[in-house]
């Protein structure tokens, strides 16, 4: 589970405007942005630098939580 949106629309970003400053089309963004794709750490990046410079600061782990570690049994 990711945060894309609740970060870029907790700053009043447009999904377009993110889109125009990553460079991809609009389909992409919606994807990584419902988890229908998972995007690779590069992505990441780019979407947390997209971010910052359109104005919503936020870092690689707000964005994209770390998986909460799931003991497994024996």
């Amino acid at each position: 589970m990711n945060c894309i949106a609740v970060h870029r629309e907790r700053a009043g970003i447009k999904q377009r405007e993110l889109v125009a400053a990553l460079g991809w089309t609009q389909t992409r963004l919606s994807n990584y942005e419902a988890g229908r794709r998972l995007p690779g750490l590069t992505e990441c990046r780019a979407i947390i630098s997209a971010l910052n410079k359109l104005g919503a600061p936020c870092s690689l782990d707000e964005v994209f939580p770390p998986e909460p570690d799931v003991p497994r049994a024996a």
